[in-house]
C-alpha cells in the first residue's frame, strides 16, 4: 500500500495523518498546543517555534510507527496551518520570532498605517482582499518598532505551514493560499508585492520565492528525517492554508460552491470566479489554492469556544455521565447528551437570543461582550439546555449573515453548503444551521477534512493524480444530508430579524465602554 502524509498546524492542536493513495485515512495523531500571551503585550498570541515543532515532529513519528507502514512506500508529505500566523528567520535560517493566528498587539501600527493615509487600508484592500485587522502587515510594523534588534537580524518571512515545509526539508517557500492572507500579496499576480511593504516603510527583501500549492517544494532532508522518522529524500509538496485545502477536502472546488467550518473559529467559505470585490470591504478575500478561483471568506468569532466555554462552567453533571457510560464500543460525550437534551428545546429558543460573534464587517471589526437576552424566570422554559441551544443558533443566525453578505457581492446563493469540522458531528447543530439558512447541508464522512486536502495536493505533488477537482469529487462522500425543517424555518426567519436589531444595541454598549468587547481588531 501507498501512502500520502499530511502535517495540519491547526489553533488549538497539531496533527499528522496519514492516508492511502484512495483518500481513506490510516491513522491520525492529535497534540494539543497553546499559543502564549505576552504579558508585556496585550492581545498578542505567541508561537513557539521549538515547543511546536517537537509536537509536530512527534505526531509524525507516532502515525508512521503504526504496525505495516513501510516508509519508503509514503510518496509524499505536504503541509496545511491556520491561516495568519508567521515566521521570521534569519540570514541562517534561525526562527526569530513568529505569532500565531489572531495576535492583536499592533494596535500603535494600525493607526501608524492610518495616519500614512486615511484610505490606505481601503486602497490596499482592493489589491490584496486584506484589512488591517488579521493580516501581517501591522505586525510586521509591530516587529521594527517594538523589537528593532530582531527586525535588522530579518532575512526571511514565511507562514506556519511554510515554516512547516523549512523544518522537513530546508527549503524556503510560499504559496498563494496562505500568502494572501498577510496584506503583502496581490491577488491578481498571486504573487508576494514588496511595493506594499515598500509603500508602508517595510523591508521588501524578505519575501521567498512563490509557488502554486501541489508543487514540489524540495525532499526530506537528513535533519528532517531524523527530528520526523520520514525516510530522507521522501518528496516534500507546498500545501496551503486550511480553509482553502479544507473546501477541497470537503469537495467544494467548483465556482458557486460554499463550506462551513465549524470549530472555534467558524469560516464561511464561498469560492468564486469573480474578481469583485465588496466596495464596503466587509468581506475578507483569499486566494483559492485552485489558481482559477477566489474566496469569499466570512468568519465567525469563537462558536466552538463558547460552547466548550458553556460546558465546562454549567454541565458537569453531563460530563459525569458521559464519563461513566462512554466505552470503546458505544463513545459518549458530553455534547451529546446536551444535544439530545437540547432537541426538544422549540426552535427559536421561546425568543431567546445571545450575541457573541457579529456579521463580519472586516474593516471595523469587532464583537458585542457576551450576551443572553430576552428569557423569562420560567424554569420549565428557560434552562441550561435552553441557553445551550441558543448557543447553537447564534452560530448558525451568525452564518446566515454571512451567507446574504456574500450574496449581496456575488449575486448569487450556492445550492447546498457542505458543513465540516469538530461541529459537524452534531446532528442538532447540522439540522439547526439547515433550518436557519433554508438550504440542503452536507455533512461529509471524512473529518480531517484540511489534512485530506493537504494529501490530495500531495498526490499531485508526486505525480498521482492529474485533477485536483476530479480527485476531491472522487474521494469525498456524502454521510448525510440535512434538508431545511418548513415548521422551523419560519421561527428561524423571526429569530434572525431580531438578532439583527439587537446585535448591534449590544455593540453600542461596547462602543461606550460600558461593557467589553469580545474581540476588536487592532487600532480601532
Amino acid at each position: 500500500m501507498d501512502y500520502l502524509l499530511a502535517i495540519d498546524a491547526g489553533t488549538g492542536s497539531v496533527r499528522a495523518v496519514l492516508f492511502d493513495t484512495n483518500g481513506i485515512q490510516i491513522g491520525c495523531v492529535q497534540k494539543e498546543w497553546f499559543h502564549r500571551e505576552d504579558p508585556r503585550y496585550p492581545g498578542s498570541m505567541d508561537f513557539d517555534c521549538k515547543a511546536n515543532w517537537e509536537l509536530a515532529a512527534s505526531c509524525v513519528r507516532e502515525v508512521i510507527a503504526a504496525p505495516g507502514i513501510n516508509l519508503s512506500r509514503i510518496l509524499a508529505v505536504s503541509t496545511t496551518c491556520m491561516r495568519e500566523g508567521f515566521v521570521l528567520y534569519d540570514s541562517a535560517g534561525n526562527e526569530l520570532w513568529a505569532c500565531a493566528n489572531v495576535d492583536a498587539r499592533a494596535g500603535d501600527e494600525v493607526a501608524e498605517l492610518k495616519r500614512i493615509s486615511v484610505s490606505l487600508e481601503q486602497e490596499l484592500y482592493a489589491e490584496t482582499g486584506q484589512t488591517f485587522a488579521l493580516g501581517a502587515l501591522p505586525r510586521l510594523l509591530w516587529v521594527k518598532n517594538k523589537q528593532p534588534e530582531i527586525y535588522r537580524k530579518t532575512a526571511k518571512i514565511g507562514m506556519i505551514n511554510d515554516w512547516l515545509i523549512y523544518k522537513l526539508s530546508g527549503v524556503f517557500t510560499s504559496e498563494p493560499s496562505n500568502g494572501s492572507t498577510t496584506g503583502l500579496f496581490s491577488l491578481k499576480t498571486r504573487r508576494w508585492d514588496a511595493a506594499i511593504a515598500a509603500r508602508c516603510g517595510l523591508h521588501t527583501g524578505i519575501f521567498p520565492d512563490t509557488a502554486e500549492c501541489g508543487e514540489r517544494a524540495g525532499a526530506v532532508s537528513a535533519k528532517g528525517a531524523k527530528d520526523t522518522g520520514l525516510i530522507e529524500g521522501t518528496p516534500v509538496v507546498t500545501g496551503g492554508g486550511d480553509c482553502q485545502l479544507g473546501t477541497v477536502g470537503v469537495g467544494v472546488v467548483n465556482d458557486n460552491e460554499a463550506a462551513v467550518f465549524g470549530g472555534s473559529f467558524w469560516q464561511y467559505e464561498y469560492n468564486t470566479a469573480s474578481e469583485a470585490l465588496p466596495a464596503e470591504c466587509s468581506l475578507r478575500v483569499n486566494c483559492h489554492a485552485l489558481p482559477s478561483l477566489r474566496q469569499y471568506e466570512a468568519l465567525a468569532f469563537n462558536p466552538g469556544l463558547a460552547v466548550r466555554w458553556y460546558r465546562d462552567a454549567f454541565c458537569m453533571e453531563e460530563k459525569r455521565v458521559a464519563l461513566r457510560l462512554n466505552t470503546a464500543e458505544k463513545p459518549v460525550d458530553a455534547y451529546a447528551l446536551l444535544d439530545g437534551a437540547a432537541s426538544t428545546i422549540p426552535a427559536g429558543c421561546g425568543g431567546m437570543l445571545c450575541a457573541f460573534s457579529d456579521v463580519m464587517n472586516y474593516i471595523s471589526w469587532r464583537h458585542a461582550a457576551p450576551t443572553f437576552t430576552n428569557f423569562a424566570l420560567d424554569a420549565a422554559a428557560f434552562n441550561k439546555y435552553t441557553f445551550y441551544r441558543a448557543l447553537l443558533e447564534n452560530a448558525c443566525l451568525v452564518t446566515r449573515g454571512h451567507l446574504e453578505l456574500v450574496s449581496k457581492t456575488t449575486g448569487s446563493v450556492p445550492r447546498s453548503v457542505t458543513f465540516a469540522g469538530g461541529a459537524a458531528k452534531s446532528k442538532l447543530w447540522a439540522q439547526i444551521l439547515a433550518d436557519v439558512l433554508e438550504l440542503p447541508v452536507n455533512v461529509p464522512v471524512v473529518k480531517e477534512a484540511s489534512a485530506l486536502g493537504a494529501a490530495i495536493f500531495a498526490g499531485k505533488g508526486a505525480g498521482l493524480y492529474a485533477s485536483i477537482e476530479e480527485t476531491a469529487k472522487e474521494f469525498v462522500k456524502i454521510e448525510r444530508t440535512f434538508m431545511p425543517e418548513p415548521q422551523n424555518t419560519g421561527a428561524y426567519r423571526k429569530a434572525f430579524a431580531a438578532w439583527k436589531a439587537v446585535y448591534p444595541a449590544q455593540l453600542e454598549l461596547a462602543d461606550k465602554k460600558l461593557t467589553s468587547y469580545m474581540w476588536r481588531a487592532p487600532g480601532l
